[in-house]
């Protein structure tokens, strides 16, 4: 019978690592790296649990980093299977692996030269000819495709509405004397996302391992793009400017998008609009080949010929030079660069620039997991520790928190209502220890499921 151990995603929200043993074949469902806390980030230095040479398959549900980022690692030491997902999917890990490496032995050569690291010398965690290999094992399928593991199993992937490409990963294996299915949900989008699809609906699941991001929060009521143009408003009127900590794929992508919109009907005016990442600006053409994706409407404006992507004066920052420019524009100019939890990347300078002026803005509109520059942010502490110096945190900060990709518990409880039978089990992962506890609670009391919360290393027979 099929045997699933937990390697990740457990009391944390990041490091998706999901092991299930099923018709004689090992299978990883996801392969994300660990994020947030140093006491966290550590575990992707740990040695895999299971050697990786024995896995035949890796199966991506999407391509954020906690969720395929450890690629280039599990690669190096030793799996040369093949890696599963959709077509968007790879596109975007072609973009962010290699930019994770570059981050890697970027961060070595920086240890090795300012002499603070406790090894000597300090290496990547993995490098970019890893991430090329890893890029090469990749084989990618179109939604709703059938994939055979076997002629009894098969593996089928539906859009999960969370990012381009995401997916709810349905693996069915069917004998004369039973048959099961088995979902991994990756991480549930919402409904009326701009640009995006809503999760598609899945019936007649056995095994259902549901990420528990939101599982004790709501997202606001209130209308998420109304709340940006009044922040723009507000940020504008105080001369200041607006940064925007924004993730490179997809929260990026649906900023530009809104902001282009709003512009054309006459509720901002057309200010200078920065994108600072490298890695955004690759993704940002990955999305606009990937427009049949997307959701009715934005394939109805596409046919209309309107750049989808792009308000009027947008700025594509791809060098350093075009992004250190970006410090001339004091005033009147909205900033979107990366990374979303403020973890590194280009948006730590310019918040270092701008976080001490009063003037200025920081908008935060993504979740901001605990031990993060952004959490501290949020939680509007006197100062933030960037580049080694404590900066003051004067400027305004804004939350938005209707723009989240991950869906709250209440629209979770809604995604779950049709299942046409309870599930024998509901495994509830991606998130810190209150929100799935929180999930889970809802879950019995609603629909009277069983729920367990899994431990790191906790193996169950799915019988």
């Amino acid at each position: 019978m099929p045997k699933l151990t937990f390697l990740g995603a457990t009391g944390t929200v990041t490091g998706s690592r999901f092991h299930l043993e099923i018709d004689g074949k090992n299978l990883l469902i996801d392969c994300g790296m660990f994020q947030g806390p140093k006491a966290v980030r550590i575990k992707n230095w740990d040695e895999f649990p299971v050697s990786p040479s024995t896995f035949d398959y890796v199966l991506l549900t999407h391509a954020h980093i906690d969720h395929s980022g450890y690629l280039p690692k599990f690669v190096r030491e030793g799996f040369n299977g093949k890696i599963i997902c959709t077509h968007a999917t790879a596109e975007l890990c072609e973009v962010m692996l290699k930019d994770s490496a570059h981050i890697q032995e970027e961060d070595a050569r920086w240890a090795n030269k300012k002499g603070f690291s406790k090894h000597s010398p300090a290496l990547p965690l993995y490098s970019r000819e890893d991430a090329e290999k890893a890029i090469s094992l990749f084989q990618p399928v179109h939604y709703g495709d059938f994939f055979w593991l076997s002629e009894t199993t098969r593996i089928k992937f539906h859009d999960s509405g969370h990012i381009l490409g995401s997916a709810l990963i349905d693996i069915k294996t069917k004998t004369d004397e039973i048959s099961r299915k088995i979902l991994f949900s990756g991480d549930l989008g919402r409904p009326e996302i701009p640009v995006l699809n809503e999760p598609n609906q899945v019936y007649n699941v056995d095994y259902l391992i549901l990420e528990s991001t939101y599982g004790n929060r709501l997202h606001e009521s209130t209308d998420p793009v109304s709340e940006l143009v009044e922040v723009i408003e507000r940020s504008m009127q105080r001369g200041g400017s607006l940064v925007i900590p924004a993730f490179s794929v997809g929260r990026t992508q649906t900023l530009l998008y809104l902001l282009r919109q709003l512009e054309e009907e006459g509720k901002i005016p057309f200010y200078p609009i920065f994108v600072d990442s490298p890695m955004a600006i690759e993704a940002l053409q990955i999305f606009e080949d990937h427009i049949p994706d997307f959701d009715l409407y934005t394939r109805m404006q596409k046919m209309q010929g309107k750049r989808i992507f792009h308000p009027k004066d947008l700025r594509i920052c791809r060098s350093k030079e075009e992004s250190m420019s970006i410090n001339q524009h004091r005033s009147g100019c909205i900033i979107i660069s990366a990374s979303g939890m403020v973890t590194g990347g280009r948006i730590l300078h310019h918040l270092a620039q701008r976080l001490p002026d009063p003037k200025n803005t920081v908008l935060l509109i993504g979740y901001q997991a605990e031990g993060t520059r952004g959490r501290t942010i949020q939680e509007k502490k006197e100062t933030v520790k960037i580049h080694g110096k404590e900066v003051p945190i004067n400027a305004q900060i804004e939350m938005i928190d209707g723009f989240s990709g991950h869906a709250d518990y209440n629209e979770m409880l809604a995604w779950l209502m049709p299942f046409n039978k309870k599930p024998t089990t509901t495994f509830l992962v991606h998130g810190e220890a209150d929100a799935s506890q929180a999930m889970a609670e809802k879950i019995r009391k609603t629909y009277g499921w069983n729920v367990k919360i899994p431990q790191f290393g906790e193996s169950f027979e799915l019988e």
